[in-house]
């Protein structure tokens, strides 16, 4: 063996340890959250000092480089993918999920178009194909498989603004918005913010915002929906309607409000970007009644389904007007226009293979799994209500999916009593606004967490609370 032979073998061997190691540690974090505090060990500042410093003249090995980085974060890392984290909603890591997302990042592989990556598109049309079927979706929509509900929103939005721009006779790939007829945007009142940026993003700007009143959960009132598209004056409407309410998890009506949308000559958008998984679930289902007559949806993979970040679909009913939004060519972008699909449904020309862990995600769990982990966390939520309620505290929402919210009868007592138990570190939850109060909010969105995890997390938030009241 000549001496580059010698070396290529060295470096194979270099690199396959170092991947092993970096698997450990992995591994070794993973087994440690049911255990260990929920809460980083470190400070921002402590952890800024421990990564920063002058850059290195000399090239560092790559295993001391690893070493390092371990030592560095290990201090800061937050136990979310964990049983016990409640905060945001925030799921948890599947096994062959996380698997196969390490393998992604092995292949690395651009999920630009299939002449580029075949299998990193082949995945995502599989893992589309499965997605549509599990939330009673349209079998012709586009999936473009994204970063997150706020990229799916725009996604979603964009598409939007070209079909009833295009509806009304305005090219506006060509001719931009300026003279173009004038955009109403339509939202609940309790919409996410993503969808306000969205719209700031796409230039029609937050003063095309119309809004629409809520009802006592959250979710949007028809009636005012109708007497809002009644007096638009023949502008063309996008209406936003919300799959999981991001306080209260409650869900619009949505063939009521779709239907009357259409009539108006309205587009649907839908942000669902962990409620839309109730469609899977034959429990919760009824929830999202007629889900699938709206124009386009938001969802999050790293939410309910279990898969790491980042990951989300911008799924729409008309494949041609999603392309027609998004995608562009160039004559060096070799096999760009033969299919569509890939780069042609985000705003991502460079984009790592998200499909192979969400195929590995729903392989892993099956139908029957995706709708067991739906409603597991709906009622492990359902317990942490009753266990507050048990201890005396409020629950200020109607508990219909994973989401609880919690009041302490006073706004700065409830920040305090948040922080006590965000450094307790049994649990980790955050605190909300919502019907002009400071409340607890707290997510189940991990397929990890057990009945014991939340007695456990009960038990300390009824602690801390009583020390602090």
């Amino acid at each position: 063996m000549n001496q580059r032979s010698d070396e290529s073998h060295r470096d194979r061997s270099d690199l396959r340890a170092l991947l092993v190691r970096a698997a450990e540690h992995a591994a070794a974090f993973h087994a440690s959250l049911p255990g260990r505090p929920v809460r980083p060990q470190a400070d921002l500042d402590t952890l800024r000092k421990a990564f920063g410093g002058p850059l290195p003249s000399d090239p560092t090995p790559p295993d001391e480089v690893l070493a390092a980085l371990v030592a560095a974060a290990e201090p800061g890392l937050m136990g979310s993918p964990g049983p016990r984290f409640f905060g945001f909603v925030v799921g948890g890591t599947l096994p062959a999920a996380m698997a196969a997302d390490m393998l992604a990042v092995g292949w690395d592989q651009n999920a630009f178009n299939a002449a580029l990556a075949p299998a990193g598109i082949a995945a995502e049309e599989a893992a589309g194909a499965w997605l549509k079927e599990l939330l009673t979706l349209p079998a012709s929509a586009s999936v473009g498989f994204v970063t997150g509900a706020q990229a799916a929103n725009t996604v979603g939005l964009v598409t939007a603004r070209h079909h009833v721009l295009a509806q009304a006779g305005w090219d506006v790939e060509r001719r931009g918005l300026g003279g173009a007829p004038e955009i109403r945007v339509v939202v609940g009142e309790e919409r996410h913010a993503t969808i306000d940026r969205s719209v700031r993003l796409i230039g029609i700007g937050t003063d095309a915002v119309t809004t629409v009143r809520t009802d006592r959960n959250g979710a949007i009132d028809v009636a005012d929906l109708e007497r809002v598209l009644a007096s638009g004056g023949g502008r063309p409407s996008i209406v936003c309607l919300q799959a999981g309410n991001v306080n209260t998890g409650a869900c619009d009506d949505l063939r009521a409000a779709i239907r009357l949308t259409h009539r108006h000559g309205g587009w649907v958008h839908v942000d669902g970007a962990f409620g839309l998984w109730a469609a899977a679930s034959p429990a919760k289902r009824h929830l999202v009644a007629g889900i699938e007559l709206a124009d386009s949806w938001a969802c999050d993979a790293h939410k309910w389904l279990n898969v790491p970040y980042d990951s989300a679909f911008a799924i729409t009913s008309r494949p041609d007007a999603h392309a027609a939004a998004m995608s562009y060519s160039a004559p060096y972008l070799t096999g760009a226009g033969a299919t569509v699909g890939g780069a042609d449904y985000t705003a991502e020309s460079s984009r790592r293979s998200r499909g192979f862990a969400v195929w590995a995600a729903l392989r892993e769990l099956g139908r029957d799994g995706v709708a067991g982990l739906v409603e597991r966390c709906c009622a492990l939520a359902e317990r942490f209500a009753d266990g507050m309620r048990a201890a005396g505290f409020e629950v200020v929402n109607d508990v219909v999916l994973n989401q609880v919210l919690v009041g302490f009868g006073d706004d700065t007592r409830t920040d305090e009593i948040v922080a006590a138990v965000q450094r307790d570190g049994t649990c980790w939850l955050g605190a909300t606004s919502w019907r002009g109060r400071r409340l607890m909010r707290i997510s189940v969105s991990n397929h990890l967490t057990t009945e014991a995890d939340v007695d456990r997390s009960v038990a300390a938030i009824t602690r801390i609370a009583r020390s602090v009241l």
